[in-house]
């Protein structure tokens, strides 16, 4: 018998949980694809043809439509960049350094990870206002910087590497920063990837704070900018459109997750184990 063959049940159970997943993402495609006049009448029209793009025509007619698009790529590519950097760092000195205090700062990072970001929008807004960055890319990508589930996650993943590899590093002359960009940092492409793919996700869905600081249009996220534009035109572009709007917003994501699949896949499999 075949030990790696997954069980009859356990097959079933895979396949109605998958369909269950993908039913709403198609669901929303199918009625993308439809006209809204059609929709108004019968929403299972959906599952009958004919089929048009007229709603993904209507979204790229607008003239903002890829400003907003662009604002989306830096403000997340921004974000994903810096986390990616800073939570390394943070991750190798909390895991490999000694310092005053190591302990105590690492049980604020995890604090961090119980407050919402409602509790801190207040002097959030305050701060930037202060500092002028309201309705600019900084001030669309810096608070995203300090997110502590990055830190963590590297911290998690910088532990579990060899201690046996900075021993070797450090008898063959390496400084302690070379130890961790020319040897560590390699080994964590996996957690990397990871955690850059569920930072560009939650930057790129990002609403609360691009709403607030972004006061104009040309700064406007994709997210906002499509909210904005369905909120005046709900009444005459209906269901359709709203639907097609959801499948332009998260097309960049899907391609980002298919291009990084293996890499996430591995960085899970090696936190189970």
């Amino acid at each position: 018998m075949n030990r790696d063959r997954m069980p009859p049940l356990a097959l079933v159970l895979t396949l109605v949980g998958a369909a269950a997943m993908v039913a709403p993402l198609v669901w929303t495609v199918l009625l993308s694809l439809k006209s809204n006049a059609e929709l108004l009448q019968d929403t299972g029209a959906a599952f009958r043809g004919p089929y048009t793009l007229e709603n993904y025509g209507a979204i790229l007619k607008g003239d903002m439509v890829f400003r907003w698009l662009l604002n989306s790529l830096i403000v997340s590519l921004g974000t994903t960049a810096g986390v990616l950097a800073l939570s390394s760092l943070a991750g190798f000195a909390f895991a490999r350094l000694d310092f005053p205090f190591r302990r105590t700062l690492f049980v604020f990072v995890l604090l961090g990870l119980a407050i919402p970001e409602q509790a801190v929008i207040l002097p959030q807004h305050r701060l930037f206002a202060w500092l002028g960055l309201h309705n600019s890319y900084p001030g669309l990508i810096l608070p995203g910087l300090v997110g502590s589930f990055g830190v963590f996650f590297m911290t998690q993943y910088f532990r579990g590497l060899p201690r046996d590899l900075d021993e070797a590093a450090a008898l063959d002359g390496a400084s302690t920063f070379q130890i961790f960009a020319r040897v560590l940092l390699p080994l964590t492409v996996p957690a990397q990837a990871t955690l850059g793919v569920f930072t560009f996700l939650g930057s790129w869905n990002a609403y609360w704070w691009p709403l607030i600081s972004a006061t104009t249009s040309d700064r406007f996220t994709l997210t906002v900018g499509l909210a904005s534009a369905q909120a005046n035109y709900a009444q005459t572009n209906g269901l359709g459109y709203l639907m097609a709007q959801a499948v332009f917003a998260s097309l960049p994501i899907l391609i980002v997750y298919v291009l990084f699949q293996r890499q996430i896949v591995n960085a899970i499999g090696g936190a189970v184990k």
